[in-house]
């Protein structure tokens, strides 16, 4: 039988070498969660599916017109679904047109058309002003200088929607390359 005895600076050993190793502990088991956390992150985002489409509504299409023409890099090879009339100019090829709306400009409801650039050989079965839902994957292309330009897998007519107006791009909105 041994007899321990304690003084002050023992005891003040003991604990910090007990904190210590509590301390290493805690670092350790921290540093894995973050290893698992960031191994969850790349599996979920590498298991989202390329063929995912973007639905674009009344609500955030000037937002995402507006984002697309500014980075047009980072949404290139990107699928949405989005609805709007046939619109077109003098200058378009055949197969060319604008998925348009009508953004609002003043309280008196003045607006302009708005909308992206759009090219399928399915177009000239839909009268100019009709109303169509497209789906499609935004490309670059050319049309004085370089814009977005969607290349149409699929478009059917559609009834105009209740909201047929779209509003100025908002101050508020953060692009993120998550909406689309």
């Amino acid at each position: 039988v041994r007899n321990f005895k304690l003084n002050g600076k023992m005891i003040f050993k003991i604990v910090f070498v007990i904190l210590t190793i509590l301390i290493f502990i805690m670092f350790a088991i921290g540093v894995i969660n973050i290893i698992n956390s960031n191994e969850r992150i790349t599996s979920k985002s590498e298991g989202v599916p390329q063929s995912e489409i973007n639905t674009i509504s009344a609500a955030n299409y000037t937002n995402v017109l507006k984002t697309v023409h500014d980075d047009l890099n980072s949404y290139t090879g990107k699928e949405i679904k989005c609805t709007g009339y046939v619109y077109k100019l003098l200058d378009f090829k055949d197969n060319q047109f604008v998925l348009a709306r009508n953004m609002v400009i003043s309280s008196n409801h003045q607006y302009v058309v708005v909308g992206f650039l759009c090219e399928s050989n399915e177009i000239k079965k839909f009268a100019e002003n009709s109303w169509v839902e497209i789906t499609g994957t935004i490309t670059k292309g050319d049309y004085h200088g370089e814009i977005p330009v969607i290349k149409i897998k699929e478009i059917k007519e559609t009834n105009k929607p209740n909201e047929d107006y779209v509003y100025p791009p908002d101050d508020s909105f953060i692009p993120t390359n998550a909406i689309l």
